[in-house]
C-alpha cells in the first residue's frame, strides 16, 4: 500500500514521522516522503530536516494521504500545485488524511467542504473559514477523509487507520513496539485543561506569529 506524506519548509516534524512509523506496518507498506521538490526541507523551528524522496508528480495515486501541519502550511495551502495534486489524489485514494493544521490545506483543496474534521485547538476558526465543520476530536473520520488534531494525535489517528486496513491486533503490535503508553507529566494538553495563563500565554505567541 503506496502511503504519500506531504512534507515542506516550516513542517512540524512529529506530524509526519509519528504516522510514519505507525503506517510502515501496513500491508506491504511503501511509505513515501512527497515534495514540491526533491530534496532537504527544515522543520518549522528550523533545525531539522526531513528529505523529500519524490515529488509530487513522481507519486500521483498514492492509497493513502497524509497532509501534516507546520508553521510552513499556511504557505502550502496557497501553492496551486499541492492544492492540485490533493485533489487529483483524493479522486483515487483509499484514505486521505491530515494532522495539525494540514487539515487546512485539505480545506483549500475544496475536500473538506461541510466535512466534519479536526484540527489543533488554535487553528478550528481558520478551519471553518474554509468551509470544514471543525469538531474538538482527537482524530475524525467522514468517510474515506480522517483528520487528526494537534501533533501527538497523528499517532492515534494512525494507529486507528492501520486497525482499519490491516486489523485491531497489527494495530495494537503497532503500538506496543512503539512503546506509545502516553502518560505525561502534567495534564495541560488541551485548552480545556491547561492552566488559564498557559493557555493565555500561548494565545498571544501564536497570533504574534501569524
Amino acid at each position: 500500500m503506496q502511503v504519500a506524506i506531504l512534507v515542506f519548509d516550516g513542517i512540524t516534524v512529529l506530524d509526519a514521522v509519528g504516522p510514519y512509523e505507525v503506517l510502515g506496518w501496513l500491508p506491504e507498506a511503501d511509505v513515501r516522503l512527497v515534495g514540491i521538490e526533491m530534496g532537504p526541507v527544515r522543520s518549522g523551528q528550523g533545525t531539522l530536516a526531513l528529505c523529500a524522496d519524490y515529488t509530487l508528480g513522481d507519486v500521483p495515486a498514492p492509497d493513502v494521504v497524509l497532509v501534516p501541519g507546520g508553521p510552513g502550511e499556511e504557505t502550502l495551502r496557497r501553492d496551486a500545485e499541492v492544492l492540485a495534486w490533493l485533489r487529483d489524489a483524493h479522486a483515487t485514494s483509499r484514505w486521505t488524511t491530515s494532522v495539525c493544521t494540514g487539515a487546512c490545506t485539505l480545506a483549500a483543496a475544496g475536500l473538506l467542504d461541510g466535512v466534519e474534521a479536526t484540527t489543533h485547538w488554535s487553528s478550528m476558526e481558520t478551519l471553518r473559514m474554509l468551509g470544514a465543520t471543525p469538531v474538538e476530536r482527537r482524530w475524525a473520520r467522514s468517510g474515506r477523509i480522517v483528520t487528526a488534531a494537534g501533533v501527538s494525535a497523528g499517532i492515534d489517528m494512525a494507529l486507528h487507520l492501520l486497525a482499519l486496513e490491516a486489523g485491531d491486533d497489527v494495530a495494537r503490535a503497532a503500538q506496543l513496539i512503539l512503546e506509545y503508553d502516553p502518560q505525561p507529566p502534567f495534564d495541560s494538553g488541551s485548552p480545556a485543561k491547561a492552566p488559564p495563563h498557559i493557555l493565555a500565554r500561548l494565545q498571544e505567541r501564536i497570533a504574534n506569529l501569524r
